[in-house]
């Protein structure tokens, strides 16, 4: 699966989802790339983004989301405390399907 890690995720976590090709907005040159644009230039080259951003999913109607969007719900974006959800984010990809947003944490 291709995965974008959004910019407020560490691009470090990308080495723990093994099985995956893994880039992040900096890597793209999308960084400073509103939410909306960011999202369905995403959508050309990816299976889905990963965030921590958790007012993501006000700030986007689901129903019109032009990929899947996994939310780590976390109480920060260190990479100690996101390494804590990488068994269930690895679960949650193995069930994307649908362009929704995908709570893991």
């Amino acid at each position: 699966m291709r995965l974008l890690l959004d910019e407020c995720v560490p691009a470090r976590l990308a080495r723990a989802l093994t099985g995956h090709a893994v880039s992040t907005v900096v890597q793209m040159g999308w960084s400073g790339v509103k939410n909306g644009r960011l999202l369905a230039l995403a959508a050309d080259d990816f299976d889905a983004l990963v965030t921590v951003d958790k007012n993501l999913p006000y700030q986007q109607h689901e129903a019109a989301l032009p990929l899947p969007v996994i939310v780590l719900e976390a109480h920060s974006n260190e990479l100690a405390v996101l390494m804590a959800l990488v068994p269930a984010l690895q679960s949650a990809l193995g069930q994307i399907g649908q362009r929704r947003f995908i709570r893991v944490g």
